[in-house]
């Protein structure tokens, strides 16, 4: 939430995880009563409510907002001005207006205003646990709806009591356990950030036929000494255990740092800002609320704190010396379906693609207002500091256009190992050869992408023959 980058999207088309029923929601007929688990950092905030405690855990600290306004010693008022972050428009207050609990649910909400001068001013609401909830390791349950509108971005995440100790962001970590755009509430997005240079892990769950702002659902992540697991209403659907974090020429920091401290919970609602956009003629402010029914913090009675990171597992490349996946192809019908290339439209993108015999056909019905609007990408290419690589391919189109390719970083922060390159393609076949060096930190996880967004054409385009190959 603290910072994101325009291309910070996977793909929602990724298979959900395995389906794994570990939730926290209400049990108003099968629930069991239990008494909060005291900690040094923080002391329960129990009410009279029936909660079904999760196997293995006891509750730490809840609230579930039955009082008739905010409990200030579970919670904060954070006020900012606006562009604090993220070149975000809001102002956060601490008035009631913003902040307010009502029918047993914490209500932040989002108020458009003008000023003298007759522009548009935004006010919302952000709270926090910090110094009153802090805890390290557990599993944090919350249950809310979100608001619908182009340009609102309600977030459920949490950020380090003391953010200095391994350094200032991204070096602190950052847990976003939900994140949704306003434009688009079918979708929400669980992210790990950490590390210098930044990197970040991000999956998405989606709602089919349904979205987040038509009911409640239950936002939870687990957070052990070396993993997380994110799940919606019960379903796991992302895992992280491999992150890392260290001051720039310096080495990392013994695993698993960043996240072996005491963080803190954070609720908010934003007001555009450089992911979701800004508000548009669209948006309408009457409707715009956040609505929390519940926030419960579980622990275990022990966590085994000796935990060895992951060693990073690398693709092999082929006989050829290629890392790109291209000859099992040839009967795939929809990119969607296989595992190796991956199809994604964003931002007013519409189209398709197939592969036929190795060739991939990326059919363009509109091409967006970003340049990955359109796009198609293969990841896991392993990207070693100070090898030389080759990337190679040929392109035709239906018409004379442009193209962008490159080589990302989708789990360290969107940096180009390959730079954002825009081509010329042509109705005749044509072979485009690129050499670059690998200078960054280590990662097994390159992307070859092509992007064919916001390009002033949406004329077909082929693509085949796609290597990545190490070379002297």
């Amino acid at each position: 939430m603290l910072k994101k980058s325009t291309k910070g999207l996977l793909s929602i088309i990724l298979a959900m995880s395995t389906l794994s029923m570990a939730g926290c929601q209400k049990d108003d007929s099968s629930s069991k009563n239990s008494s909060a688990k005291e900690s040094s950092s923080a002391e329960s905030s129990v009410a009279d409510t029936s909660i079904e405690v999760p196997d293995g855990y006891n509750l730490l600290w809840n609230d579930e907002f039955n009082g008739k306004a905010l409990d200030e010693s579970v919670w904060n008022y954070e006020p900012h001005a606006p562009g604090w972050t993220n070149e975000e428009l809001q102002e956060y207050t601490t008035s009631t207006d913003n902040v307010f609990v009502r029918d047993g649910k914490l209500v932040l909400k989002a108020i458009k205003t003008q000023t003298d001068s007759g522009d548009d001013y935004y006010t919302s609401g952000k709270v926090t646990t910090q110094n009153k909830k802090d805890f390290m390791y557990g599993k944090v349950c919350v249950s809310a709806k979100v608001p619908e509108g182009q340009g609102l971005w309600p977030a459920i995440w949490m950020m380090p009591t003391d953010e200095s100790y391994y350094g200032q962001w991204p070096k602190c970590g950052e847990i976003d356990i939900m994140e949704v755009l306003g434009n688009d509430t079918s979708v929400s997005y669980g992210t790990l950030h950490y590390g210098e240079p930044h990197a970040e892990q991000q999956e998405t769950y989606k709602l089919d036929g349904t979205t987040f702002s038509d009911d409640f659902h239950e936002f939870s992540v687990e957070w052990e000494p070396g993993e997380f697991r994110y799940y919606v209403d019960g379903n796991h659907y992302f895992t992280v255990n491999d992150w890392f974090t260290a001051v720039e020429g310096e080495d990392d920091k013994p695993y698993p740092a960043p996240f072996n401290q005491t963080f803190f919970v954070q609720l908010n609602l934003a007001v555009g800002g450089t992911w979701p956009g800004n508000p548009d003629e669209t948006t309408d402010f009457d409707k715009a609320e956040f609505e929390i029914d519940y926030v419960r913090v579980f622990q275990k009675d022990s966590y085994d704190t000796n935990v060895t990171k992951p060693e990073m597992v690398f693709k092999e490349a082929d006989e050829t010396g290629n890392y790109v996946t291209n000859g099992n192809f040839a009967e795939a019908e929809d990119l969607a379906d296989d595992v190796d290339w991956t199809f994604y439209l964003a931002n007013g993108g519409a189209g398709s693609a197939t592969i036929h015999d190795g060739l991939i056909e990326i059919v363009t019905e509109s091409a967006g207002s970003v340049d990955y609007s359109v796009q198609i990408f293969q990841p896991n290419i392993p990207m070693i500091k100070g090898q030389k690589y080759k990337l190679s391919f040929d392109a035709y189109a239906s018409e004379d256009r442009k193209i962008i390719t490159c080589v990302s970083a989708p789990t360290a922060g969107w940096v180009r190992y390959f730079p954002d390159t825009k081509l010329d393609v042509t109705t005749e076949p044509k072979t485009f050869e690129f050499e670059f060096e690998m200078t960054q930190k280590t990662d097994n996880n390159g992307r070859v992408e092509f992007n064919l967004g916001n390009l002033d054409s949406t004329a077909t385009v082929y693509i085949t023959n796609v290597r990545v190959e190490a070379i002297d």
